[in-house]
């Protein structure tokens, strides 16, 4: 096992993280500023996309991080059969599912039962199709809806969290079924559709459109919330959900919906609103 495997089992994930949220939500000028100034330098941010291209405007890292984009900076493929990129970055793998199992790297691979944390809401998707799209520290971290549908209910997943980096993911054995995550279960007009916000190293929280904070607090057991009754209907296109930092990304969708787009493979940059799948006839 290479340093950097080991590092990444024996690090303190949730201390770690809670560490890094202390100073992404830090208000102090010249800790702000150089956060600000670290990232967008060492990763190439461009803020020229942002609604707010000024970085002394933000008044923390935090929101610097999870900043909006200027109106028309990401458009939705006009095709209204094209299912849509959730967010800005990288292909990390897509492709069918093989019965019940994600490709996740080379020998590696998991369960859509373990990445859902339900067996019987797994069984929707066996045979049909996943995308997994890694945000690195410079992409926009706000996650949108691929395909309008409701809100069925959210499941909170606890986990470790592992980084979600390429080498990790090479490395540690079913990371995305491992790591802290939130489940977010949708029903469409072609059948059920999940959309699973993925926690990571220093990267482990998760907001959404409709209750806010859902990472941290971290779990200690799997809790769902069940939102039925309360019609809550997100279109196409529309923002979901946010990272605070960056991670992962997984879509699932059932047999027979949809077809990938042309062209994704791993390490594939995408971009926001770009076609992930064209729906079947």
């Amino acid at each position: 096992m290479s340093l950097v495997t080991w590092l990444t089992y024996a690090l303190p994930h949730r201390a770690l993280s809670s560490a890094a949220r202390a100073l992404a939500y830090s208000d102090t000028p010249r800790l702000k500023a150089w956060l600000i100034d670290t990232v967008t330098r060492r990763f190439g941010v461009d803020l020229s996309e942002a609604a707010q291209p000024d970085p002394a405007s933000y008044p923390t890292f935090n929101s610097f991080f999870t900043r909006a984009l200027k109106p028309g900076a990401r458009m939705a493929d006009p095709d209204p059969d094209a299912l849509l990129m959730p967010a800005d970055g990288r292909i990390s793998q897509c492709g069918a599912i093989e019965g019940d199992r994600i490709f996740q790297a080379k020998g590696q691979s998991f369960t859509t039962g373990e990445l859902l944390g339900d067996d019987e809401a797994a069984r929707a998707f066996e045979g049909g199709t996943f995308a997994t799209v890694y945000l690195s520290p410079k992409d926009y971290h706000r996650v949108h809806m691929p395909w309008g549908g409701r809100l069925r209910e959210t499941v909170h997943v606890p986990g470790r969290l592992f980084s979600v980096g390429p080498a990790a993911v090479q490395r540690v054995p079913r990371l995305f079924a491992r790591n802290e995550r939130l489940v977010c279960h949708f029903d469409t007009d072609f059948g059920p559709m999940a959309v699973v916000m993925v926690g990571a190293l220093l990267v482990s929280g998760v907001e959404t459109v409709w209750s806010g904070e859902e990472i941290p607090a971290y779990g200690r057991v799997v809790t769902v919330k069940d939102y039925r009754g309360e019609a809550i209907q997100l279109e196409r296109f529309e923002e979901m959900a946010r990272f605070n930092y960056g991670s992962t990304v997984v879509v699932l969708l059932p047999p027979g919906v949809a077809t990938l787009a042309p062209g994704l493979a791993a390490e594939t940059a995408v971009r926001l609103g770009q076609r992930l799948a064209t729906r079947a006839a």
